[in-house]
């Protein structure tokens, strides 16, 4: 993606991934939790779909990887497990 491409995202805790390529969303992920830790969010909802399960997995992967992740579960609400349920560690 380049700058021209660029879309600023509303730094709220939700985080939909319908609209962007799969290609895109491990870059999308980190950054957009990066924000939010520098906000002061740190509860975070990363909504990816039910599908075929790799935006699921993509986004798990990315959570996996992070220091800041206490922990991550699929939300067991209305969305049907199309969305995951993160909560981020406060800077120190």
């Amino acid at each position: 993606m380049n700058s021209e491409d660029a879309v600023e995202l509303p730094i709220d805790g939700v985080l939909d991934l319908h609209t962007f390529r799969p290609a895109d969303a491990r870059d999308l992920v980190a950054d957009y939790l990066d924000e939010c830790v520098r906000h002061g969010i740190l509860e975070v909802r990363v909504i990816h779909g039910k599908g075929t399960g790799t935006l699921r997995r993509i986004v798990h992967s990315v959570l996996d990887g992070r220091d800041d992740v206490v922990g991550y579960r699929l939300a067991g609400d209305g969305s049907s497990w199309g969305a995951t349920l993160v909560t981020l560690r406060a800077p120190a």
